[in-house]
């Protein structure tokens, strides 16, 4: 079935939209910490961590070690999550989509 020609125009810019979206994504690098700073994470636009920094007091409780980790990776996929959401919004803004459509 063939699209008429704006249709596939429009088509064909999506698709470069989104290829540039993941391409921005893919660059996107945080870092969030939980304990006042005795846990860090360092994370990249696909959620890969790139890092994990523990101060050695903390290392000794285990309990706490553990609970401080997983806040500061859930914080480090927020901020991805946060970050990616602000730069689809700005690219899908110029396309004149409805408001709340992505």
């Amino acid at each position: 079935m063939k699209m008429p020609g704006n249709m596939q125009s429009m088509m064909k810019q999506a698709q470069q939209m989104q290829q540039k979206l993941q391409e921005e994504i893919a660059l996107i690098r945080v870092e969030a910490s939980a304990g006042g700073g005795m846990v860090t994470v360092k994370m990249d636009g696909q959620k890969t961590v790139l890092g994990v920094k523990i101060d050695p007091e903390v290392a000794g409780d285990v309990e706490m070690l553990q609970d401080m980790t997983m806040a500061a990776f859930n914080e480090a996929a927020k901020k991805v999550d946060e970050e990616a959401r602000g730069k689809m919004g700005g690219m899908l803004g110029g396309m004149g989509l409805p408001p709340g459509m992505f």
